[in-house]
C-alpha cells in the first residue's frame, strides 16, 4: 500500500467499525451515519491507500489481506486520537447504562469512575435490562452496561466483552401485609406454593426471568405470567400491587411505599453482575470505569461468594472466566 500524506481519522473510524461489524448497516448505525455515506468513506480510504480493504458480496463482508494488516494500526491511531482529545478535555461522553434508577451496583461504580477521571464525561442511561442494553451496545448507541452475561443470547455475547463486578444477593419485595413480610429473611422453602413476579414477558429483561426459572425449578415456586409493562416506580408499584405477587429483586432494590425488601436465604441466591461493553471499544472513560469497578468490588468484597450461595453453573463459568 503506498503511504498517503494525510489520512482523515473519520475514514479510519469508518474502516475499523466496518471491520468489527463486517456489516455496513450495523456499522452505519454505530456511527450514526447513513449507510451510503459510510460506504463512500470506506471507498475513499481505499482510493487513498491504493488497496482494497474489504471483499463485498450480497451475503457477506470480509477483510482482505491488506485490510487485516491495516486494522491493528488503524485501531492504535484512533486510540491515540482519543487519548489526545481526552488530554485536551474533548473526549466524547461515555454512555453508561445503570439498568434502573436506584440500583446500587452500577451507580457506585459510576460515581467512583467520575472521581477517578473528573476531566472525562460519563453519562448515565437507564435501559432496564441487559438484553435490551446489549443490542444498544452493539449498535453503538451505548458504551457500557451492567448485568448477567450468561443470560444473553450467544449472538449478543460474541460482540461483547465483560468484567465480573459483583455477586449480588437476591431478595423479595413484599407488600407490608404479606405473611412473609414479618420475617427478617425469607427461606426459599417458605415460598413453596407461591407465585413470584420476575419480569416474564418483558423483552428487555429475559436474562432475569431465566435466572428466576433456574432458581425456582424443583422448589414448587411459580414465575408469575406476563403483566402490562410498567414504566416508572409508581406504575410498577401499582401494576405489581394489583396482582399481589411477591417480586424477585436484589437486596439493594430501592424501597417503594407500602412494601418491604427481605433477603432470600437457605440457600442465598446470587445475581451475577458484570460490567459489559462492546468488543474493541477504546475510550479513556471506559478505562476509568473498569478501574473503578475493580476497586469498588475489592473494597466491598463483591466477588466473594457467601458459603452456601446459589448460582447456576453457567453463570459461575462466565464469572470465573472459564
Amino acid at each position: 500500500m503506498p503511504a498517503p500524506v494525510h489520512l482523515d481519522p473519520r475514514l479510519l473510524r469508518a474502516f475499523v467499525t466496518v471491520a468489527e461489524e463486517l456489516h455496513f448497516t450495523r456499522a452505519a448505525a454505530r456511527l450514526y451515519v447513513a449507510q451510503q455515506a459510510l460506504s463512500r468513506d470506506v471507498r475513499r480510504l481505499e482510493r487513498e491507500l491504493g488497496a482494497e480493504l474489504f471483499v463485498r458480496s450480497t451475503r457477506q463482508v470480509a477483510l482482505t489481506a491488506d485490510g487485516e494488516r491495516l486494522l491493528p494500526y488503524a485501531r492504535r491511531a484512533l486510540q491515540a486520537q482519543d487519548d489526545l482529545l481526552a488530554a485536551a478535555g474533548q473526549a466524547r461522553a461515555l454512555l453508561v447504562d445503570l439498568n434502573s434508577p436506584g440500583l446500587s451496583t452500577g451507580s457506585l461504580v459510576l460515581d467512583r469512575a467520575r472521581r477517578l477521571a473528573p476531566e472525562l464525561e460519563l453519562m448515565a442511561r437507564y435501559e432496564s435490562g441487559l438484553t435490551h442494553a446489549a443490542a444498544e451496545l452493539l449498535a453503538g448507541r451505548l458504551d457500557a452496561s451492567f448485568g448477567r452475561v450468561a443470560g444473553l443470547a450467544p449472538a449478543l455475547r460474541t460482540g461483547l466483552d465483560h468484567q465480573p463486578v459483583r455477586y449480588e444477593a437476591m431478595a423479595l419485595v413484599l407488600a407490608e401485609d404479606h405473611p412473609l413480610a414479618a420475617s427478617p429473611a425469607v427461606p426459599l422453602a417458605a415460598l413453596a406454593g407461591e407465585t413470584v413476579y420476575a419480569g416474564a414477558g418483558n423483552p428487555r429483561t429475559p436474562e432475569w426471568t431465566d435466572l428466576a426459572h433456574r432458581l425456582f425449578a424443583g422448589r414448587d415456586i411459580e414465575v408469575a405470567p406476563p403483566m402490562p409493562l410498567a414504566v416508572g416506580v409508581e406504575e410498577f408499584r401499582r401494576v405489581v400491587g394489583r396482582a399481589g405477587h411477591p417480586v424477585l429483586a436484589v437486596t439493594g432494590f430501592p424501597a417503594m411505599p407500602g412494601t418491604v425488601v427481605r433477603p432470600l436465604v437457605e440457600p442465598v441466591p446470587l445475581s451475577p453482575v458484570s460490567l459489559v461493553w462492546r468488543r474493541g471499544l477504546a475510550h479513556p472513560a471506559l478505562t476509568a470505569l473498569r478501574r473503578a469497578a475493580a476497586l469498588v468490588a475489592a473494597e466491598e468484597g463483591w466477588l466473594e461468594r457467601p458459603d452456601g450461595g446459589w448460582l447456576p453453573a453457567a453463570d459461575l463459568a462466565v464469572m470465573s472466566g472459564a
